[in-house]
């Protein structure tokens, strides 16, 4: 696992954008502080951007809910938040695997980035230095992945359709 955040992206065109974020309640002292994070680096690095904050109880629940929300509004890119403590049992890992195998397959059948900061923990020491501390915040992370994967496909589909302008017309 990364030790640092990634740097902040240059963002040169485009300052507007729909983004729902899609946030666990439970362990919510740790997804309160994600959700706040990705929120602020979201408004500092597109300043136009729609940010609807969905919560549901636990992470096994935010797959479904992307769907719902996939299904009923126009987004540019959606974020996973939430936080996964292993107990005793295997259960956290069951959990952990079914949200990631959902969240990908979602992304791919949608063609949407859906940044997937729905996290195993061992403990709550690491969910503190990684939700509530700086140096490592996962919110301000998926922010950031967000801001660089909406220009990405920003730009891929102005040069897909200056591509098409292009071709010779059938005649």
């Amino acid at each position: 696992m990364s030790e640092a955040l990634p740097t902040k992206p240059r963002i040169t065109g485009l300052r507007a954008a729909r983004v729902a974020i899609v946030a666990s309640e439970y362990n919510s002292e740790f997804t309160n502080s994600l959700v706040k994070h990705a929120q602020d680096e979201l408004k500092s690095l597109l300043p136009l951007v729609k940010i609807e904050t969905i919560r549901v109880p636990g992470a096994f629940e935010i797959p479904v809910t992307i769907e719902q929300v996939l299904k009923s509004e126009e987004y540019n890119a959606v974020i996973a938040l939430g936080i996964i403590l292993k107990g005793s049992t295997a259960h956290a890992d069951h959990i952990g695997q079914a949200v990631t195998n959902a969240l990908i397959q979602q992304s791919i059948t949608h063609q949407l980035p859906i940044i997937h900061e729905v996290l195993l923990m061992e403990n709550e020491e690491q969910a503190y230095a990684r939700c509530i501390g700086e140096k490592l915040n996962r919110g301000v992370e998926a922010a950031r992945v967000t801001a660089s994967m909406i220009e990405t496909f920003s730009n891929m589909k102005r040069s897909k359709s200056r591509s098409q302008r292009m071709l010779p017309s059938k005649k």
